[in-house]
């Protein structure tokens, strides 16, 4: 069994540190505590975290406790360009975000026990998934491959952090792929995987704190399914014309087919970020289609 990687980062040193250095050290210190509905008790930190900061506006409600069945608390995340797009034509979206994004991204990944990105990502970008821009640990990672088209050569598959490959019940192949642990999940009537029901096996893996990071086709399948808690979505001040979209659900016809929401607004350098309290909303268009 697969257990969240523990907490084994040494303390840091924070005098004359600034107050987000001060409230990450805080809100790090939370990470393996049980956690707090709506938000954790930011108390229990040693040195507790600036309640005022906004950092912790931005971040303590990644730590509240999962009030889902499934025993989850899942955040998604994508970077778009003002006109909504996460990448060119072609795949390339390095960088849409600028440092700061990049930060908030690290953070999340080590605040969570888990981080999911699709067999697209791999493809495309190749990555770690690791916390290298903050201090923290590295969490499991996990690649959504519904028919396991990605090979065993890609870095992700070849050491580090323990990684996870979720694949349709179906698909051919042994109990491992690579270094990667092998995990079957059964496919969704609408395409993918059944996001619903791989929940729970990662929970019971104790990965209850789950961040789906991209891309954007993955991130639309846990919106369409109903299994978002929250959504952050940085935009950027650049333009393409073109490219790949952030989001991909049905057609609506109506815009009451949508999904209307509240949300918080914080600066992240020259990116905004939108924090969204989704709940497991989802739009009415894919409620139809369930």
């Amino acid at each position: 069994m697969m257990d969240a990687p523990p907490l084994d980062t040494p303390p840091l040193d924070t005098s004359g540190d600034t107050p987000d250095d001060l409230a990450w050290t805080s809100l790090l210190a939370l990470r393996d505590k049980p956690g707090q509905a709506p938000l954790p008790d930011l108390s229990a930190a040693s040195p507790p975290v600036p309640a005022g900061c906004a950092l912790t506006r931005l971040l303590a409600p990644v730590l509240a406790a999962p009030s889902a069945a499934d025993g989850c608390m899942v955040l998604g995340r994508l970077a778009q360009t003002l006109d909504g797009r996460i990448a060119t034509t072609s795949g390339s979206s390095q960088w849409i975000g600028g440092r700061g994004d990049i930060l908030h991204t690290h953070r999340l990944r080590a605040l969570c026990h888990a981080v999911v990105v699709g067999a697209g990502t791999v493809k495309h970008d190749n990555p770690r998934l690791t916390t290298r821009e903050c201090c923290g640990p590295s969490p499991v990672r996990v690649v959504l491959d519904t028919d396991r088209r990605l090979g065993p050569d890609y870095g992700i598959f070849a050491g580090g952090p323990p990684t996870l490959l979720v694949c349709a019940d179906d698909s051919g192949g042994g109990e491992t792929h690579g270094a990667a642990d092998v995990l079957r999940v059964p496919r969704a009537a609408i395409g993918g995987l059944d996001i619903q029901a791989l929940l729970p096996l990662l929970a019971a893996r104790g990965l209850t704190r789950i961040f789906v990071e991209g891309g954007g086709l993955t991130v639309s399948r846990f919106l369409a399914a109903g299994c978002l808690d929250r959504l952050h979505v940085t935009v950027a001040p650049v333009l393409l014309g073109s490219g790949i979209p952030a989001f991909t659900l049905p057609e609506a016809a109506r815009i009451a087919d949508g999904l209307r929401f509240e949300w918080g607004v914080h600066n992240l350098g020259d990116d905004v970020l939108f924090d969204i309290a989704l709940h497991r909303a989802r739009p009415a268009v894919c409620e139809a289609r369930a």
